[in-house]
């Protein structure tokens, strides 16, 4: 057998064996667009895993006809999109801000395109709210933020520490709004903070059950988005409509009523589950669900609009997530600017953005640093591993330079 012949069979066997890995793998949507690209290639759809070659060369006209098609998708979703803003602007709401300082003037300012905007707060912001096209009312009038205003929404925008006070406050007058004004008066309250589990166990131990709530996370703010929200991510929770807390797990369906489980009383259960046994809330068709799920669409649709990244995910999923990254680099930045790092004539990029991460995290109060650890059940453990990378990667410098073990160990202890 000639050489040439032996090469061309080992690579047949080669290209045969390849093929059977690609079909017993998962595929990454990178992948699988990397070898949908690539002439002479192997491809499989991720539906079907059915195995083709692709053609040496394109279809003549198939590029047109896909810009055409391309053209045409992007024209009905322009029409959507401005069907969904003139659903959200014929029915405007009026939004309340409890906490008017700097992140409430941030927020004020799109809403305003979209509604009608009551800030309060304990200084007296009246010249800023009316530059911002909204109206003001000095906190020590609580009272009548509440009860005169047709409030459909109020956003608590006040810091971590701060919040469960504010709310033991809110709550004697939102049930008076309640009894005074009928059960569907309440607004839906609705949290901004960078912690998730804290606030909404609050919200869900004093608000009156007539009270909807939605648990949202901004994750910027009036620096990191001082040009506007376009791209910005926002993470939310719907979490109790109509008496009703809503499955953080799946937003179209529900856990149960709060007033009480089924005890084996069909008269008494408070949900059921349909064919494809997915759990229902027995008031989800209600007219008070149906205008409860339409305000909380809404208030969504602005930040929808102003061009955010929209995450839906359960408050305890979110402080997971937050503790690895957002806690981590306020850390990071409170001990780098502990050390009083400045620039150089010589800096390099990377300790240029250094000393941005010092400056951006700085910035932010110190009660806010201190609520994203003390309000984060996880935030003691980022800060255990922490130290202990610290421990590693210190103890193998220390190793390198010819210490041994206790000594490298005791210098560690030190840190």
């Amino acid at each position: 057998m000639s050489g040439h012949h032996s090469a061309a069979i080992k690579t047949h066997i080669i290209s045969r064996l390849f093929i059977l890995c690609l079909a017993s793998i998962s595929f990454s949507p990178s992948l699988l667009l990397f070898a949908q690209s690539t002439p002479n290639t192997i491809t499989m759809t991720p539906q079907t895993n059915n195995i083709s070659t692709i053609p040496e060369g394109p279809v003549a006209g198939e590029l047109e006809k896909l810009k055409q098609e391309e053209a045409h998708l992007a024209s009905l979703l322009a029409n959507l999109r401005q069907k969904k803003l003139n659903v959200l602007r014929s029915r405007p709401l009026t939004i309340g801000i409890i906490g008017f300082g700097r992140f409430g003037q941030f927020i004020a300012k799109s809403f305003t395109k979209y509604g009608d905007v009551i800030g309060t707060s304990r200084s007296d912001y009246t010249a800023i709210a009316n530059d911002l096209g909204a109206k003001y009312i000095p906190l020590s009038e609580l009272e009548r933020f509440i009860m005169e205003e047709n409030l459909d929404v109020i956003v608590v925008a006040v810091s971590i520490v701060s919040f469960e006070d504010t709310i033991k406050d809110l709550v004697p007058l939102l049930k008076k709004r309640i009894e005074v004004m009928g059960t569907g008066s309440c607004p839906l309250i609705v949290d901004v903070l960078s912690v998730k589990e804290h606030p909404r166990n609050i919200l869900l131990e004093l608000l009156p059950e007539e009270c909807d709530i939605l648990c949202t996370h901004p994750m910027f703010g009036p620096d990191s988005a001082k040009h506007g929200w376009q791209g910005q991510t926002f993470v939310y929770e719907r979490t109790r409509i109509d008496k009703v807390l809503l499955d953080p797990s799946k937003d179209r369906t529900f856990h149960h009523k709060l007033d009480y489980e089924s005890d084996g009383d069909d008269s008494r259960r408070t949900s059921f589950y349909d064919v494809s046994g997915l759990s229902h809330g027995i008031h989800e068709n209600s007219d008070a669900h149906i205008e409860g799920m339409d305000r909380i669409e809404r208030f969504l649709s602005i930040w929808e609009e102003e061009g955010c990244n929209m995450v839906s995910m359960s408050c305890k999923e979110h402080d997971s997530f937050t503790a690895n990254s957002q806690f981590i680099t306020h850390l990071m930045g409170r001990i780098l600017g502990a050390q009083g790092l400045q620039a150089t004539p010589i800096d390099t990029k990377g300790f240029q953005n250094v000393l941005k991460l010092v400056e951006t995290t700085n910035a932010d109060s110190f009660d806010l640093f201190y609520g994203l650890f003390k309000f984060n059940s996880h935030s003691m453990d980022t800060i255990l591993k922490l130290k202990a990378s610290m421990d590693d990667v210190v103890g193998k410098l220390l190793q390198k330079e010819g210490k041994n073990e206790d000594v490298a160990n005791a210098l560690k202890s030190c840190l």
